[in-house]
């Protein structure tokens, strides 16, 4: 089977982690035995020239198109040259519905190749109100993308929700989960020891992420103890903000650790030495980090955000309510009282759907049910 991934997001040459998560999905399926080639399109205002660039990560075929203006003739030299080297596709992944969608409307339309997508935008989300509030060209281009998809599938059920309480109705809605790492399952299992250490990683959109909230709940943590740790990695359009903002709170000496964004393999190494993970955000789309943590075998404090509400039980952490500062302040202290309440192989059980071969998997399965719909 041949399937093309047409992404919003990719990694490329000027952002190595931007749309990891639609590469780690393309990888995982690749290793099920699936010929996968991703056509990506990266506007470039330096350029005077268009440049198509192939490459290979593993066995996933990468066409990328670097282009300084005239979207629609870099998309149509994008395809001429996808199917020239790589031929047509049996089915296409839309991953994330903008102007990308033009192309496996086409094939659709033209060669009856089906395509599913795979979404992960927060701005269907009512927290964000990006869908609705936006161009209403875009909304028209994701009515028409959705009405003509084989499926649809999401990343957690409430971004499910969202979009088809944006209108965006279809009868076939999927659930695909984001990949987790093979090395996080990998690590060894951590035993509490003194001082306990949090953990956050954060993307640094105050909007979104709510660090300063969190902040402040650990700064109440302080009044009362001072035998934690919380280490905060990552990286964002707000950290300087949020930075300036803790040390106006006057944190003691040595209870934050900051460092900045990190690669998979060096965020995987920070759990090492996390005895708990929080995560205080208004809304995530998923919140990979929360999978992450499970692998890992790491308890998590969370708001009912993204995967949350469906991964976390009293087993393997403890939900808040949005915004609650006095909750989340009250969970630490009693993950702090009671460390080994936890079992971490327990929770590390909790993530084995996540893994690259189920997703791999799940994804194989939503494309042989659809490939000839």
């Amino acid at each position: 089977m041949k399937v093309l991934f047409l992404s919003e997001w990719y990694p490329h040459r000027y952002d190595a982690m931007a749309g990891l998560f639609v590469r780690k999905h393309a990888v995982a399926v690749a290793r099920q035995g699936v010929d996968v080639c991703v056509l990506y399109l990266h506007h470039d205002d330096t350029l005077t020239h268009r440049e198509i660039i192939e490459q290979h990560t593993e066995s996933v075929r990468e066409i990328y198109v670097y282009y300084p203006s005239r979207y629609l003739s870099a998309l149509q030299a994008g395809w001429q040259y996808t199917r020239s080297q790589w031929g047509m596709p049996d089915i296409c992944q839309l991953n994330v519905i903008t102007k990308n969608a033009i192309l496996p409307l086409w094939l659709r339309l033209r060669f009856h190749i089906p395509y599913i997508i795979v979404e992960h935008w927060t701005g269907y989300l009512r927290q964000n109100g990006a869908y609705l509030t936006g161009p209403k060209a875009h909304r028209l281009i994701a009515q028409t993308a959705v009405h003509h998809a084989a499926a649809i599938a999401t990343v957690s059920d409430k971004l499910a929700e969202a979009m088809q309480d944006c209108g965006l109705l279809h009868p076939r809605y999927e659930r695909v989960d984001n990949v987790v790492d093979d090395f996080f399952f990998k690590r060894a299992i951590r035993s509490p020891h003194k001082p306990l250490n949090l953990l956050h990683i954060s993307c640094f959109n105050e909007r979104a992420k709510n660090v300063k909230g969190l902040l402040r709940a650990v700064r109440n943590v302080c009044k009362q103890r001072t035998d934690f740790t919380l280490t905060i990695v990552g990286n964002g359009i707000d950290y300087t903000a949020v930075r300036s903002y803790a040390n106006l709170l006057r944190f003691p000496d040595g209870i934050l650790r900051w460092t900045d964004e990190l690669p998979p393999e060096q965020v995987a190494e920070q759990f090492d030495f996390a005895d708990a993970f929080l995560l205080f955000s208004h809304y995530e789309t998923c919140g990979v980090v929360l999978l992450e943590s499970l692998a890992t075998g790491t308890p998590i404090i969370s708001t009912p955000v993204g995967i949350a509400p469906e991964i976390i039980t009293p087993d393997n952490g403890i939900l808040i309510a949005e915004g609650n500062e006095a909750s989340l302040t009250q969970a630490i202290n009693r993950l702090l009282d009671h460390p080994d309440s936890y079992n971490r192989q327990t929770i590390r059980a909790a993530a084995a759907p996540f893994s690259e071969e189920a997703v791999g998997k799940k994804l194989l399965t939503i494309y042989n049910t659809y490939a000839r719909l």
